[in-house]
């Protein structure tokens, strides 16, 4: 092992256990959308939340390359070290995308939308937000989820949601999110229809 490689930060405790849980989590987020599903422990050192690593870790392979919002040198190689995932250097390039501030991340339409044809060739963005329990009241509707479902979230920016209007028109094309906050994730596939709740 190179003394570069013995200073990066560990991945996961147990790879293969660990991985396989993440990715079923994942997995539920996106079939569930708005159920919240926990990731584990942070992993210490990391500039990454405990959701944001772990998703990381589990869905990218060195055939997905990840844009990173902040550049994100050291992380990216944490991640190269562990998955084999390459940098993209646009949102355009990516298959996967780690958003630490939402309030300057690109429009949804930045990223790869994939085809008619190919539709899972869309990317999937990783965002991070400050609270589940917080924000704006918004009503869910669609596939995994049944009579609605209420969600907040903190850390969103107002114009995100009439961008995603026009995502879930683009189905099935169109991105598809993952919301982490902390040791959570929360899914939003493209499929799902958002609406804000009126105030009474």
């Amino acid at each position: 092992m190179t003394a570069a490689a013995q200073h990066l930060k560990p991945g996961f405790a147990d790879p293969v256990h660990d991985a396989q849980r993440a990715f079923r989590a994942a997995l539920d987020a996106l079939a569930q959308p708005g159920r919240r599903v926990d990731l584990g422990q942070s992993i210490p050192g990391l500039a990454l939340s405990a959701a944001m690593a772990h998703l990381l870790l589990a869905l990218t392979d060195d055939g997905s390359a990840v844009w990173w919002q902040d550049g994100g040198a050291a992380t990216a190689q944490w991640l190269r070290f562990h998955t084999g995932a390459g940098v993209a250097p646009t949102p355009q390039a990516a298959a996967f995308a780690s958003i630490l501030e939402p309030a300057g991340m690109p429009a949804l339409e930045a990223f790869t939308q994939g085809t008619a044809e190919s539709p899972e060739l869309s990317a999937t963005l990783l965002i991070e937000v400050r609270s589940f329990n917080e924000g704006p009241a918004l009503q869910w509707h669609g596939p995994g989820i049944a009579n609605g479902c209420g969600v907040r979230l903190d850390g969103v920016p107002p114009g995100f949601w009439t961008h995603w209007q026009a995502n879930h028109a683009r189905f099935p094309q169109g991105v598809d999110v993952i919301f982490t906050c902390g040791a959570q994730a929360l899914g939003l596939p493209r499929t799902t229809r958002v609406s804000r709740v009126a105030k009474a």
